[in-house]
């Protein structure tokens, strides 16, 4: 599977539509998705929004809990890749981060106040 680095200052706004979750490798037996080094793949769905009120979700897989996310937050993806696959019939686009981490507020939100 090819990857694909993603330019992530072209996606504009990114927040958390869903905090992260461990990624299940096998859905019957409740396994939970290993990467190569052993840690555990957490998934977190990404509210991507680029221009006014178009808004787009990703599914974004990343190695370790990424901590301090939570659902409503900014995110910031570092290293984003997309890799296309296809199994029979079916086939999308997933999206791999090497981390995701919030957003610190700046002073002028963390008061409640702005422009």
């Amino acid at each position: 599977m090819q990857s694909i680095p993603v330019d992530v200052s072209r996606l504009g706004v990114l927040r958390c539509a869903v905090a992260p979750e461990k990624k299940l490798s096998n859905y019957e037996t409740q396994e939970v998705k290993k990467d190569r080094d052993g840690n555990t793949v957490y998934t977190v769905a990404v509210m991507v929004r680029q221009d006014g009120r178009r808004v787009s979700v990703i599914e974004v897989a990343v190695s370790g809990e990424p901590k301090g996310v939570i659902e409503g937050a900014e995110v910031r993806l570092t290293g984003l890749e997309a890799f296309a696959w296809s199994m029979g019939d079916r086939h999308g686009i997933s999206f791999r981060a090497s981390a995701i981490t919030p957003v610190p507020a700046s002073p002028v939100s963390a008061k409640g106040g702005g422009v």
